[in-house]
């Protein structure tokens, strides 16, 4: 009896259908873990103090934006002790900062492993966020001796700060998306995204409150979303006040954001492996 051996030819093809990509996301969520967990160890690998550095890089410009405007340009405060100000701002901007340095380089750091293997390639600018978590994890605690040094705790307010997070992240993603993507096709990115995040530094409230704002310019000034992201962790932690349209604007723009970053870096991600 004659048997006809067939031949099953698996044919991936890129640019898969958005419910069966999010359904890959989640089946190799085992590999998100481990190159999170990679990433983790190569950041602090070799170095002298380890992940001190976490708390290192936010104190000192806690101490410089205290310096420069809390001492030198006398910038109010809302009654709220300098340093915990721009502490709690460059905590975030940390974050986002982070997220998007790490997560912007990822494909190109990868080259060798986008072009063997299949894998949601949105799981490799996606672990840029777990070190940038992990960092402010550890950078979050010196706030224990912040503020029973000055005396201040904060009230239930505190049980929103997850919201905030979680709007940081959406930014930092859709952002990290973005530059990832175009990253590979247009190398220059990779020179201009650090000098954008030092001019971004300062045209975000991370030093002061922003409430000095004029406020026929504050609604054009939340057009960044981390503005109200910065402003509700402050609301969080000391019970400053919130500007409310710039909240429900950080809470659009991250939302589109997220939202661009995903389709932009799915209509690229075909051309990844050749163009990388």
């Amino acid at each position: 009896m004659r048997k006809n051996a067939e031949k099953q030819i698996l044919i991936i093809k890129a640019g898969a259908p958005h419910s069966r990509y999010l359904r890959d996301l989640w089946e190799y969520r085992e590999l998100f873990l481990i190159l999170a967990w990679r990433d983790i160890i190569v950041r602090y690998k070799q170095t002298v103090i380890g992940i001190l550095w976490s708390v290192l890089r936010p104190l000192l410009g806690m101490l410089v934006f205290t310096l420069v405007f809390g001492r030198i340009a006398n910038l109010p405060s809302e009654g709220i002790p300098y340093p915990l100000i721009a502490y709690s701002g460059m905590l975030i901007w940390q974050f986002f900062s982070s997220t998007v340095t790490l997560g912007g380089e990822s494909l190109v750091t990868n080259t060798n492993l986008i072009s063997k293997v299949y894998f949601p390639r949105l799981i490799i600018p996606s672990t840029g966020m777990t070190v940038s978590l992990a960092d402010f994890a550890v950078s979050a605690v010196l706030f224990i001796p912040l503020f029973l040094w000055y005396r201040i705790l904060p009230d239930g307010r505190i049980v929103f700060l997850p919201f905030f997070l979680i709007l940081t992240a959406a930014v930092s993603l859709g952002v990290s998306y973005l530059i990832s993507a175009w990253n590979v096709k247009y190398r220059d990115f990779r020179h201009a995204v650090p000098f954008a995040l030092q001019i971004g530094v300062y045209l975000s409230p991370v030093g002061f409150i922003s409430g000095i704002v004029p406020e026929k310019w504050r609604l054009l000034y939340s057009l960044n979303p981390l503005t109200g992201i910065i402003d509700g962790v402050r609301w969080c932690l000391f019970g400053t006040p919130l500007y409310l349209p710039s909240l429900g604007l950080s809470v659009v723009l991250s939302v589109l954001l997220l939202a661009a970053g995903y389709f932009t870096f799915r209509s690229m991600e075909r051309r990844f492996a050749d163009e990388i």
